[in-house]
């Protein structure tokens, strides 16, 4: 395990101890202090040298610079091409319109970055402002930034650990270091030195910069400060993990550019055609070429695009998932792999008595978090606590020999105390047992505390019939040596058999849970006090091993079922123990046998080697941050989407280099927040699934507005071309062109982002990164419905131009309304890509799509009839017989392209093997 780095005299940096493997009198000697603290005079020129205790800013671009680099985006310089063509067209408003959209969305980008730097900030905050020192044998209280390296710094309970520590004093120390490790409960310390590789979480012997003291004191020597902290060396990490671009926003970037070449192209093609081939007058042809340009640049798709992910977000806020990042709703949709944290995500953070092992019997408890629901079982049977006195007996030990406190708040239970404490208080709940009662009819006479010495809680307890009884809880091993005999039933007992107890240990400790013993013994009436040497006197007799674990959420569970139904694999990284985390990746279903692997197995492998290990791997526990970034990224070289869940400071730069980094928003640290772009408000992996689903949907409504612009842009296209090609009038002018675009893309293809979710989204595989925007279906679908509006637009234009008296106005209105017929009609196909829409209803299933369509025959009936109408557009009415015609036309582009649904499903079901209705 490589060691840590230091500043040396010269400014330079150093490999640093492992202080964890050295003892506390080599920090001090190594530091020149001692635990009388460093001299004032020291401690300032140390200040001058290492600097202050606090984390570099990082540099950063200026306002203007970070705003400019916003409009470098091919999407942007689409509509920026669409706003000159209109510009030159003279039509200003149009140009303002879309220079709205380009400054809406370059806004948009530039607030959310705004917001993503902040991550750093978030860190930062999490330093201690105060710190408790001796200096010159003197206690004072300084801010945290002036520490230096050899000051001794005194902490307790309540205090956040200013800097990196090595203890060389500790009472009852225990500190939560949930958010460097990931570690559900609070970690005992002391002073002793550990193994050089152990992890970070057992590392006893240190305090680490940004930890909590949740129990107890303890005094240590600064060996670390800024960022050479463990803090500190996640933050320069964090700088430096470059953020990955969404599949989505490479895709129109691609797609953009290809498009954006073909219509330079084709309308530098068409304008030398027409000039010197047609010998169309310059003006008259340029204005024709732009016209052919901007029917070509669907100006409306950013802002569809836009709009489709605005309303995934707001979809997905009702589900729990607040979305930071417009573009991670769509890269959510094509997530292949999902990284979660265990503590608070897979679980509730809550711990939980599950199994209670008697000498002679073995009771496991259903529910999950310290809400008092749940029961007995035992041989498959239910039990009833009040028909069981000796159940009752053990429960009420745990109760009273307790100092936590669990009550109801509004719609929740809200535990205080020591975590394992709560489980019992739970526990004693869910048989009835109340707690007010219990301690009105036992009250408390005496205590010992806990204490990492002696490693147990006794309590003295009176009832109000003159009888004395001391409760003992504590480590099993430590419980044991003070047991001579063993509970059999509420009136029998018998010698202790250590053999059987320390199987039973063995048994419960394999399924991941922490162990308790709890004790009792009967004592003299006339005691009034509690002592040590009255409790290692022994002679207690051992009621129950219980074993209490912080278990998978129940709506976790079906989430993971769900995602590997959809194709999309879980897997668990937590710093939790091995033990715990292969027993939570079983019940979660995380493969068969859920493979569990240590965070130092991961150390020294080569990046091949680890990307194997990475895909056949479900668990991995005791990781470090270096561990969780790796493993984000071995999984990404081997071509997956990866969405990483967490909550703390050492899930930060895994979050951030994730494809979608997903922090949990209510035990999640501003950290994990700020470098994420999915924030699930209710901490659970359930809400993940939603939001894949949410995302698919948002992936799908985007390429139907694809699927219907691209070939209504196509079809104009083609019928201008044909037009300069055969060297007839127009058939749509340039400012129609421009009404065309601006009614469908407003109405129709604006709808197609209100869609609802296909049936079977959450059955299929997720889609591969790489896979084109155009794929083989679209670059099929995309010609064949542009030939047939093609076809419908050009020739009813040029059979009303081989009539008598009919005007070139009424022609060209006749076929604006024949090309807007034909795409409201295949609209109602779109509401399903491939599936037909009439079986199931599914035709009438789209709000949006039927109001964008009322809306559009309003729109188009004003073209054609009101007269302010005629002058700006050129236009004219039209008949009845016309009408007739319009509308005969989109009813076929519908029946035809659901036809050529049945051909294409019939086909890649053939070439599949699958079922028709599969596709």
């Amino acid at each position: 395990m490589a060691e840590t780095s230091e500043p040396t005299d010269s400014g330079e940096t150093r490999e640093a101890p492992a202080w964890h493997s050295r003892t506390a009198e080599e920090a001090l000697e190594h530091w020149d202090s001692a635990r009388s603290g460093l001299t004032a005079a020291t401690a300032e020129d140390r200040l001058a040298h290492y600097g202050p205790n606090q984390l570099r800013p990082p540099e950063r671009a200026g306002v203007l610079r970070r705003f400019l680099r916003h409009f470098h985006n091919i999407l942007i310089y689409i509509l920026l091409v669409a706003a000159l063509g209109t510009a030159l067209l003279g039509h200003w408003v149009d140009t303002g319109v879309i220079l709205a959209v380009v400054l809406i969305n370059t806004l948009i980008g530039f607030v959310q970055e705004g917001k993503a730097e902040k991550a750093l900030d978030a860190i930062r905050r999490m330093l201690s402002p105060r710190a408790l020192v001796t200096r010159g044998d003197e206690r004072r209280e300084i801010p945290a930034e002036q520490l230096v390296p050899g000051d001794v710094v005194h902490l307790q309970a309540g205090d956040r650990v200013p800097a990196d520590l090595r203890l060389f004093e500790t009472k009852n120390l225990r500190l939560e270091e949930a958010v460097l490790t990931g570690e559900s409960v609070a970690v005992e310390k002391d002073t002793a030195e550990v193994a050089l590789e152990a992890d970070l979480g057992d590392r006893r012997g240190m305090a680490f910069s940004g930890t909590l003291v949740a129990f107890g004191r303890g005094t240590g020597v600064v060996v670390a400060t800024g960022e050479y902290t463990e803090i500190g060396r996640i933050s320069t990490m964090l700088g430096e993990v470059e953020g990955l671009e969404t599949p989505l926003v490479r895709q129109m970037e691609q797609f953009g550019r290809w498009l954006a070449a073909v219509i330079v192209v084709i309308a530098m093609a068409t304008f030398a055609f027409g000039y010197w081939v047609r010998s169309y007058p310059l003006d008259e042809m340029f204005l024709a070429a732009a016209s052919l340009a901007v029917s070509s640049i669907p100006e409306g798709l950013p802002a569809i695009m836009t709009i489709a992910l605005a309303i995934g977000v707001q979809k997905m806020a009702r589900r729990n998932a607040i979305i930071r990042r417009l573009p991670a709703v769509e890269t959510l949709g094509s997530v292949s792999t999902i990284c979660s944290d265990k503590t608070g995500t897979l679980t509730r953070n809550e711990m939980t008595a599950q199994t209670l092992r008697t000498a002679s019997r073995e009771i496991f408890v259903s529910g999950v978090g310290y809400a008092p629901q749940g029961g007995f079982v035992e041989d498959e049977r239910d039990i009833d606590p009040d028909e069981d006195p000796f159940l009752i007996e053990v429960l009420r030990a745990g109760l009273l020999c307790n100092d936590a406190q669990l009550y109801h708040q509004g719609d929740d239970w809200v535990m205080e105390g020591d975590p394992t404490e709560g489980a019992l208080i739970t526990l004693a709940r869910k048989a009835g047992l109340d707690p007010h009662l219990e301690e009105e009819r036992l009250p408390r006479t005496d205590v010992i505390p806990f204490e990492s010495d002696h490693r147990y809680m006794a309590t003295l307890h009176h009832d109000h019939e003159g009888h004395a009884r001391v409760f003992l809880k504590g480590a099993p091993e430590r419980v044991l040596e003070l047991c001579d005999q063993q509970q059999v039933s509420a009136e029998r007992g018998e010698a202790l058999d250590a053999n059987h107890w320390h199987a039973a240990m063995e048994a419960v400790a394999a399924r991941g849970q922490r162990l308790l013993a709890v004790a009792v013994r009967d004592t003299d009436t006339e005691r009034r006090e509690l002592n040590f040497d009255d409790v290692e006197a022994g002679g207690f007799t051992l009621l129950a091993l219980l074993g209490i674990i912080d278990p998978p959420r129940e709506e976790a569970i079906r989430a993971v079922a769900d995602c590997q139904a959809a194709g999309i694999d879980v897997k668990m990284i937590t710093g939790d123990h091995l033990a715990t985390a292969r027993a939570i990746g079983v019940q979660l279903g995380l493969g068969r046998d859920a493979k569990a692997r240590s965070g130092h197995e991961l150390e020294g492998l080569e990046e091949s080697e680890l990307a194997a290990l990475a895909e056949r791997t479900d668990v991995f526990a005791r990781t470090s941050p270096e561990h969780k970034l790796r493993l984000v990224q071995a999984l990404q070289k081997n071509g997956r989407v990866v969405a990483m869940t967490g909550d703390g400071v050492n899930d930060a730069p895994a979050l951030k280099r994730a494809d979608v980094g997903v922090a949990m928003g209510g035990k999640g640290t501003e950290a994990a927040k700020e470098a994420s772009e999915m924030v699930l408000a209710d901490d659970n992996f359930a809400s993940i699934a939603h939001a894949v689903e949410e995302g698919r949907t948002v992936y799908d409504n985007i390429r139907k507005a694809i699927l219907h612009m691209l070939p209504t842009n196509a079809g104009q296209s083609l019928t201008i071309m044909m037009a300069i090609l055969m060297g007839l009038a127009l058939p749509l002018t340039p400012v129609q062109v421009l009404w065309v675009n601006m009614v469908t893309s407003v109405t129709l293809a604006m709808a197609l982002a209100f869609e609802r979710a296909e049936p079977g989204v959450m059955q299929r595989p997720p889609r591969a990164p790489n896979t084109p925007l155009l794929s083989g279906f679209l670059l099929w679908r995309i010609p064949f419905v542009a030939l047939l509006l093609w076809a419908g637009t050009f020739g009813h234009f040029v059979y009303m131009g081989m009539l008598p008296d009919v005007s070139e106005e009424v022609a060209r209105t006749v076929a604006i309304n024949t090309l807007v017929a034909g795409q409201a009609f295949y609209l109602l196909n779109l509401r399903l890509i491939h599936q037909p829409v009439l079986p199931g209803g599914e035709l009438f299933r789209s709000r949006a799509m039927w109001l964008a369509i009322g809306l559009l025959i309003l729109l188009q009936l004003a073209f054609t009839y009101v007269p302010v109408m005629h002058t700006l557009f050129g236009t004219t009415a039209v008949r009845l017989d016309d009408w007739i015609r319009i509308l005969a036309f989109g009813m076929l582009v519908f029946v035809i392209v659901e036809l050529e649904k049945l051909v294409v499903r019939q086909v890649l079901a053939r070439r599949r093997g699958i079922s028709p209705q599969t596709v």
